[in-house]
């Protein structure tokens, strides 16, 4: 080789050699850049400071969520395939453990993302969300159908060694394996593939319905131009809506928002039948308005895009999918109890309108009872029957003395004590944070937030959230818990007085809070409320018996301005009118979950929502004067997600558990009954989904739950004598 050749052939080396490291230096930097943006980005952070870490609601930024659950998915399949390259044989502990420790990270994303899309929605997010919500649907199905993963999870789950491990460890790999078959996981690929279009086609959809519905909530309002027109409200409400008016910039006006807490109080007081009607009217039209917001056509597609997943995955229909791990097993088992209960329920509504009729013709009303005239009506009806007026005990429900009820009722059931606690951060500042003990050891054993007041952004109604689950797999590990509510705001430094309904809620709500803080178990899948959702409901109704227990009464139900307690006369006519208008509101909920059964038992046909609700309805020949307590359009808990898609009937499948459970307090020492309060705690509350839900009812009560202590607690029998 020439010398000239080899001057040559040394430069190209050279240059190559400069091109790679140039090369490497662009990739260093990159990742330099990655990493710095990963630590820069808070979401993805442990969760650090005080009560074994708290979530950085003070860092968040809503550009944040996208990259951090890239990170974090890629964090996740990195784990996900440690599991599944172990050579050897799978157990307990490389599967079903491992399993559990993964993905940590991804829980913490989620877990604030989850809060922003309830509470703190914006335009914005919207977009991310949006654009998250196919990705997030995508990725939960690269995880389900993983073969080598689920091969692994199914060799544990049949193997010999399941017999030896134990009861919990048992129930977590049971919970894995069904998870993943109800998923899909034994498909073929094809079909695979074709559930997984389908369920990120969902997601989008889904998202969609909730932000319609969201926009109708916030945008849509009544505004009042005169005094007048609230003729008949409380002073409280007058003054609730004025500041409504005033958050809209609208001066001499009071403005009724298009959410339930403000709705019902308009429709239970004001005396302009016109008004009622307009808001009536507004409310049960959310998401059907022919509008950019109609949710209709896409009720539709999500009924179809159901049908079809069902039958990929082997089921007759939707309902038969979703029921084949719940208590009720079947759709059929549940219409059962809905349609016994149904019958009863209509016939005492048709007493509560005749006794309605008879007042509005008494006084000359010369109209005939329509929906926006019930609960005007009904009211009457009460302080005729009862002499009870609402508006009158509402005046002993502070919202603060209720909050401290509650707290109450924890520390006499399960020896909860609630310290307020300021050195957290908070996504609003309408939110308060509370640290959760053992009275008696003095243990940490949660958070609890509170987040009580409605507006722009949050989504309607009132939920439990778990930010964090209770588990001693990684140590002992506190769950953090939140309840959510959307009371109206009063004036600054003025007692906040909720509806007696309202407080209800507020002991529903916290009954799904305490089935977390009282969660005692290892493997964070079965945790707090990871529980059967028709058997979920069981802690948070039983729980709302307590408010009208003489000790809550007596003790927090003061009037916002004497302090006195309620009066014992008082205190006897609730008692008195307990079984009141039970009619309306067994009638207005079953009306919506025998529609959602119905819906998701109809296959592959293809529905128009406003005619299947319709004739549904006419089947069942439902009182003219009472409409869906949730109508199709803005029905979130089976159209927002497929959370309790066919699972509404949950509500009365609990209450039946619930009403039976309170009688074993009443047939031993009562309400705060000792003994019975511990087997509520130690099978119920504390076992999260460690046990079948079934055998655990039978731990605590000792036999299956009678269907008739239901009828019971709704009058529709007899009591016991």
């Amino acid at each position: 080789m020439s010398r000239k050749l080899i001057q040559i052939f040394s430069m190209l080396i050279v240059l190559l050699l400069f091109a790679q490291c140039t090369k490497k230096l662009g990739e260093m930097k990159t990742t330099s850049n990655a990493n710095k943006a990963t630590s820069a980005n808070a979401l993805l952070q442990e969760w650090t400071g005080p009560y074994n870490g708290v979530p950085p609601f003070d860092k968040v930024q809503i550009s944040d969520f996208k990259p951090a659950f890239e990170a974090a998915m890629h964090e996740k399949n990195m784990e996900i395939n440690a599991i599944t390259r172990v050579r050897s044989m799978p157990d307990f502990e490389n599967t079903i453990e491992a399993l559990e420790k993964a993905g940590r990270t991804y829980k913490r994303v989620e877990a604030i993302y989850e809060i922003w899309k309830s509470n703190m929605s914006s335009p914005e997010l919207n977009t991310v969300v949006s654009e998250l919500e196919p990705k997030l649907a995508a990725f939960r199905d690269s995880v389900y159908q993983n073969l080598e993963l689920f091969r692994r999870i199914e060799q544990v789950y049949q193997s010999p060694q399941m017999k030896h491990l134990t009861p919990e460890q048992q129930r977590v790999t049971w919970r894995y394996y069904t998870n993943f078959v109800l998923a899909g996981a034994k498909l073929n690929e094809s079909d695979k593939a074709k559930v997984a279009v389908i369920n990120q086609k969902l997601a989008s959809i889904f998202s969609t319905f909730s932000q319609h519905l969201l926009s109708d909530e916030g945008d849509k309002y009544l505004a009042l131009n005169s005094e007048k027109e609230l003729d008949g409200m409380p002073s409280d409400f007058k003054e609730a809506a004025a500041e409504e008016a005033t958050s809209k910039n609208l001066k001499n006006t009071w403005v009724i928002a298009n959410t339930r807490s403000s709705i019902e109080p308009f429709l239970t007081y004001a005396t302009d039948r016109n008004l009622r009607e307009k808001a009536w009217n507004m409310f049960v039209k959310r998401g059907d308005n022919n509008d950019a917001n109609d949710n209709k056509a896409l009720i539709t597609e999500i009924l179809l895009l159901r049908a079809e997943r069902a039958k990929l995955l082997g089921y007759a229909t939707h309902a038969h999918w979703r029921l084949a791990d719940k208590m009720a097993k079947t759709p059929e088992n549940a219409m059962k109890l809905l349609e016994s209960v149904w019958t009863p329920a209509v016939e005492r509504v048709k007493e509560e309108v005749r006794d309605m009729q008879a007042i509005a013709d008494k006084e000359g009303a010369g109209i005939k009872i329509a929906p926006w005239d019930y609960r005007f009506y009904a009211e009457k009806v009460r302080k005729a029957k009862y002499d009870l007026d609402q508006d009158e005990v509402k005046q002993y429900m502070q919202l603060d003395k209720m909050r401290e009820a509650i707290f109450f009722v924890a520390d006499k059931l399960f020896d909860l004590q609630f310290v307020q606690v300021h050195d957290v951060p908070v996504f609003h500042p309408d939110v308060s944070v509370y640290k959760v003990l053992n009275k008696n050891s003095g243990k940490q054993i949660g958070l609890w937030y509170f987040d009580p007041y409605a507006r722009k952004g949050k989504r309607s109604g009132a939920w439990m959230t778990a930010y964090r689950e209770q588990e001693k797999l990684s140590g002992n590990v506190t769950t953090i818990v939140s309840n959510n509510c959307n009371f109206i705001k009063g004036k600054p430094g003025e007692p906040v007085l909720i509806s007696w309904d309202d407080a209800e809620t507020l002991f529903h709500e916290f009954g799904h809070a305490l089935h977390g803080l009282n969660s005692d178990v290892t493997y964070p899948l079965l945790s707090g409320t990871n529980t059967a959702t028709d058997y979920v409901e069981f802690p948070s109704q039983v729980l709302e018996r307590w408010l009208s227990t003489p000790e809550v009464l007596n003790k927090f139900a003061l009037h916002y301005k004497t302090g006195k307690p309620l009066p014992k006369e008082l205190l006897a006519k609730i008692e008195n009118s307990s079984k009141f208008n039970q009619g309306f509101a067994t009638v207005e909920y079953l009306a919506s979950a025998l529609v959602d059964m119905k819906l998701h038992l109809a296959g592959a046909k293809r529905i128009d929502p406003a005619v299947f609700e319709k004739e549904t309805l006419d089947a069942y020949h439902m009182p003219a004067e009472i409409v869906m307590r949730h109508r199709m359009p803005q029905f979130a808990h089976i159209f927002a997600d497929d959370g309790y898609s066919a699972g509404y009937y949950s509500y009365l499948w609990s209450d039946v558990l619930s009403s039976d459970a309170y009688e074993a307090f009443t047939e031993a020492g009562g309400p705060y009954d000792k003994t019975v309060a511990k087997r509520l705690h130690d099978y119920v509350f504390s076992v999260g989904g460690t046990m079948d839900e079934a055998e655990a009812y039978r731990k605590f009560r000792g036999h299956d739950p009678n269907p008739d202590a239901l009828m019971r607690s709704r009058g529709f029998v007899p009591e016991k004598k």
